[in-house]
């Protein structure tokens, strides 16, 4: 019988650490896939932060370079100055890009790196305990907003592909949800369309995932995958928020 499903070449054939129902396994997955489809294994650098993505180097067989929380951004900037010939990408979540992270992010795009950004939302800091995150919903309970998010207060979640996507240096930003296998498709489509961009030199290309964290949130998977089309979808529009094309 013709095997037809494999791991990707990108990724070490090793065991996985995540929580039951963690969908980091899949963006792990997607990421390798456009890789090898595009046949970029030995040249692309990958940039970890800091939080459950730091691990990127354990799963991915290809160079990485820990970045200091939040500023992975800025250290794919220096990588993709220094070595124009690679393919750098980020691999960052809530907790590190949209808020220690914040200043990195904005004015990477607003400068046009010509990098790829993948942006894993699962509204919690999912590694330090459950906290309150820039994206945690309103109404959101976590381990520092045990009432819920109170946007009087707290203000509203930052809907990331949507800001980015008004800036003039990013060329490609969209936002896909990993719940379901018609949603992992479009994923698939979209972080290959963002690699294709950096191989085009189109400028900055970001993706925003959204995924479950169903230890943080005290929920079974299934029970998570289901939070993640009854919450997290309508208020975080999936879709292509710009596309470059024509460059």
């Amino acid at each position: 019988m013709k095997q037809v499903f494999t791991r990707p070449d990108s990724l070490k054939d090793v065991p996985t650490h995540f929580c039951p129902g963690c969908n980091h396994g899949t963006v792990h997955r997607l990421v390798g896939e456009a890789i090898d489809d595009l046949g970029l294994r030995s040249e692309t650098i990958g940039v970890a932060s800091v939080g459950c993505s730091v691990f990127l180097y354990g799963y991915f067989d290809i160079d990485v370079i820990e970045a200091p929380h939040g500023r992975a951004p800025a250290v794919a900037t220096g990588a993709k100055r220094a070595r124009p010939d690679r393919i750098v990408f980020t691999y960052q979540g809530d907790g590190d890009l949209a808020a220690i992270g914040m200043s990195e992010i904005i004015h990477s795009a607003n400068r046009g790196e010509d990098i790829t950004v993948i942006f894993v939302n699962n509204t919690t800091y999912g590694m330090t305990g459950g906290q309150m995150a820039p994206t945690t919903l309103p109404g959101q309970k976590t381990s520092t907003s045990p009432y819920g998010r109170d946007v009087a207060k707290d203000g509203a979640p930052f809907k990331m592909a949507e800001l980015l996507s008004g800036l003039d240096g990013v060329a490609f930003s969209a936002r896909v949800a990993l719940n379901s296998p018609k949603n992992v498709l479009m994923a698939q489509k979209a972080i290959k369309t963002a690699f294709q961009y950096q191989v085009e030199k189109k400028g900055f290309s970001f993706i925003e995932a959204l995924s479950s964290c169903p230890t943080n949130w005290g929920m079974s998977p299934l029970a998570a995958n289901q939070r993640v089309v009854d919450e997290m979808i309508p208020y975080f529009p999936l879709g292509t928020y710009k596309n470059r094309a024509d460059l």
